[in-house]
C-alpha cells in the first residue's frame, strides 16, 4: 500500500500538490490580509466552470480554468472599482455558476469529472500538466515577489500607497491574477469547492503565529505542503475526497493558531501585594 502511494502516477500528483501549497501560502497571505477571501472563493468556481465548458467541447481543461478564471479576475477587478466590491464578486459568482449549470446540463456523461473538479481527485493528475504548472506557480511566486512592497502597502494604508504614487486599481488587477493563476493550479487536485481553504486556513494561521509578512508567508507555505502531503495521504488510503481533508485542515490550522494567539496574550499571574511588596525590598 506505501509502495502504491509513491508509484509513477502519484509522483505527478505529490509534485503538482507540493507546487500548488507553496504558491497558494503566498498569495493567501494577501488573501487574508486584504480581506480577499470572498474573491478567492468566486474565482474557483469560474474556473470551475471553464473546465465543464472545456470538456463540452473536447478542450484542455487547464486551458478551459484559466480563461475562464481570468475573465472572473477581469471583471470583479473592472467593475468592482465602480461599485460595491463584494456586490460584483456575488453577481459575477451566480453568473458563473449559470453558466456551469448549463454547460453540465449539455454534457451527461460528465458526473465523475464534474465530482472531481468539485471535490478534487489526486489521481486524475496528469504527467503532461506538470510543466505548465511549474510555470505557472514560477510566474506566480515571481509576481508576488515583484509586487511584495506594493502589495503591502496598499494592503495595511492606502491612502499613503496612493500618495506614494501606487495605483491601487493596478495592484489589484494583479493580485487577483495571482489568485486566479493559483486557482487554476490547483483545482484539479483540491476541487473548486473547497480551493480557497488552502489560500485562507495556513495564511490565517501564520497571521497568528507571527506578525513578520515574510516569515508569515513561509509558515503559510510550510502549513500547506503539511495539508496537502497529509490530505493526498488520507485521500488515496480511505477513497474519499481530498477537498474533504484539505477543508477539515484549514479548519484545525486556524483553530490552533487562535488558540496560539490567546495564549500569548494571557497576562501572567498576578502576586498578592504582599509578596509583590517583598519582592520589591
Amino acid at each position: 500500500m506505501l509502495s502504491g502511494l509513491f508509484s509513477g502516477f502519484m509522483v505527478d500528483t505529490w509534485l503538482q500538490a507540493s507546487v500548488m501549497a507553496v504558491v497558494a501560502g503566498a498569495v493567501g497571505f494577501f488573501v487574508v490580509l486584504r480581506g480577499s477571501s470572498f474573491a478567492a472563493h468566486a474565482i474557483p468556481q469560474g474556473a470551475f466552470t471553464g473546465a465543464a465548458g472545456a470538456a463540452l467541447i473536447g478542450a484542455n481543461t487547464l486551458v478551459g480554468v484559466g480563461t475562464f478564471s481570468l475573465l472572473g479576475v477581469v471583471a470583479i477587478a473592472r467593475w468592482g472599482r465602480r461599485g460595491q466590491h463584494d456586490v460584483v464578486t456575488a453577481l459575477c459568482l451566480v453568473t458563473v455558476l449559470g453558466i456551469g449549470s448549463l454547460f453540465l446540463s449539455m454534457n451527461t456523461e460528465y458526473s465523475e469529472q464534474t465530482f472531481s473538479l468539485l471535490f478534487g481527485e489526486p489521481l486524475a493528475v496528469s504527467s503532461s500538466d506538470l510543466l505548465p504548472t511549474a510555470l505557472l506557480g514560477a510566474g506566480c511566486i515571481t509576481m508576488v515577489v515583484v509586487l511584495f512592497r506594493p502589495l503591502m502597502l496598499s494592503s495595511v494604508a492606502p491612502e499613503l500607497a496612493a500618495a506614494r504614487g501606487i495605483r491601487p486599481a493596478r495592484i489589484e488587477l494583479l493580485f487577483l491574477l495571482s489568485v486566479g493563476v493559483a486557482t487554476t493550479m490547483a483545482l484539479p487536485v483540491v476541487g473548486a469547492l473547497l480551493v480557497f481553504s488552502l489560500m485562507i486556513g495556513p495564511p490565517a494561521t501564520a497571521r497568528f503565529v507571527t506578525d513578520r509578512p515574510a516569515l508569515a508567508m513561509a509558515v503559510s507555505g510550510a502549513l500547506g505542503l503539511i495539508t496537502v502531503w497529509v490530505s493526498i495521504t488520507a485521500s488515496f488510503w480511505s477513497n474519499w475526497p481530498i477537498g474533504f481533508f484539505v477543508g477539515t485542515f484549514a479548519v484545525v490550522w486556524y483553530a490552533t493558531g487562535r488558540s496560539l494567539a490567546r495564549w500569548r496574550r494571557k497576562p501572567g499571574p498576578v502576586l498578592p501585594l504582599e509578596l509583590a511588596g517583598a519582592g520589591s525590598r
